[in-house]
């Protein structure tokens, strides 16, 4: 084995011979959405929760010490013909923000509400546009170019050129189970998912036709970087048996995969909780990487045994979970990253890639917090092939 000296690669070296299964000096330490969402710490809004001072440690730790993934969707365009039949309303209310979606169709009028809270970085859908298979005709009905934006990659160069050589920039996009499960509730999807199969075939082509397309521009004018395709876990238990996994995903997600790869890029699938039950499909797309690889309980598989069944085609990504992070007593967390870091590295395997599952979203980082995300940047440094 080749060993370089510790230190002695940059975070974007170090991150795509990872990518590539070269020799790293040590494994490469990110902290996901911290360093990766575009964050604004001097934007003075109630709704930025980001200007607190408690995160300022944390947003400069990943700056300084972590091998930064800058993840990124291009400023799209809308089309006339979206702009003309979509309309989002913005407005406050009880100290809250919402957001009213409506849709035209030639038989009906969709809507969808969303309210985003001061003091939480996310977004709560109270009324899903879609919430009867007589919606879901009716939006079958629209028309492919009212889905379609044109890209614009001035924000992809702009992000590679900014982060330099401590790091990369990442295409972040959604598949075609991602934006067709999200039009409806979480119980109103997996009732049609599995009892009107048609339809939600029909669904999945429609959105699978827009993606292929924005994917084929974007990898042509942008190629050879590291993709994120999130949804699949939309598909994997307990929501929907594997068999439909292979229906629902490989057979719309895997043509996406193919499309990156084809412009000699690198796809990064992005599935939360178990993984058991849908890995051989994963293996059949021929995705370079997986992420966040949830230890038992959340998830069902050992880091291990991902590494030892898996990680020869694959860099793994993750492992770390946000509420130990938050809430673990120190000493209790530097075994669990040590145990990460052993089991991801152990063996031969394509590269592994220390990360949370997520990020914080309040407002305030509290000092267990932060001291554990220090622990994680700490040991990895150590861990020195």
């Amino acid at each position: 084995m080749i060993i370089c000296q510790e230190g002695s690669m940059t975070g974007r070296e170090r991150l795509m011979a990872t990518l590539r299964g070269e020799q790293v000096d040590r494994p490469a330490v990110n902290f996901y959405e911290i360093g990766g969402f575009q964050i604004e710490p001097q934007d003075p809004s109630p709704f930025n929760i980001y200007n607190d001072p408690s995160w300022e440690p944390l947003l400069q730790l990943a700056e300084e010490s972590t091998d930064l993934i800058r993840m990124r969707n291009p400023f799209c365009i809308p089309s006339a013909m979206r702009q003309e039949l979509f309309g989002v309303e913005e407005y406050m209310k009880d100290g809250s923000r919402f957001y009213q979606t409506t849709i035209k169709t030639t038989e009906r009028e969709l809507t969808s509400l969303a309210r985003r809270d001061p003091n939480i970085d996310t977004v709560w859908t109270l009324e899903h546009l879609l919430k009867d298979t007589d919606d879901l005709q009716s939006y079958l009905q629209l028309p492919d170019e009212v889905l379609i934006s044109r890209p614009d990659l001035r924000g992809f160069c702009e992000a590679e050129e900014a982060v330099g050589d401590r790091g990369i920039v990442m295409v972040d996009v959604p598949d075609p189970i991602c934006l067709a499960a999200s039009l409806f509730s979480m119980e109103n999807y997996t009732v049609i998912a599995l009892t009107e199969q048609e339809l939600f075939h029909a669904l999945l082509e429609k959105h699978a036709r827009v993606l292929y397309s924005y994917a084929e521009r974007v990898s042509q004018e942008f190629p050879g970087r590291l993709w994120r395709i999130v949804g699949s876990e939309y598909a994997a238990e307990p929501y929907l048996p594997p068999r439909l996994f292979g229906e629902y995903v490989v057979n719309y997600t895997g043509p996406l995969v193919q499309i990156v790869k084809k412009y000699g890029g690198y796809v990064r699938i992005h599935s939360h909780g178990r993984l058991r039950g849908i890995m051989p499909y994963l293996a059949e797309m021929g995705i370079d990487a997986l992420d966040p690889l949830e230890p038992p309980p959340q998830g069902d598989m050992e880091l291990c045994e991902i590494r030892r069944e898996y990680g020869q085609s694959m860099v793994l990504f993750g492992n770390l979970e946000i509420s130990d992070i938050e809430t673990m007593d120190p000493i209790a967390f530097e075994k669990v990253v040590k145990r990460s870091l052993l089991e991801g590295t152990s063996g031969s395997g394509r590269g592994f890639v220390l990360m949370p599952s997520a990020s914080p979203y309040g407002r305030k980082i509290s000092l267990r917090t932060m001291t554990n995300y220090e622990t994680i940047v700490r040991l990895t440094q150590k861990a020195a092939f």
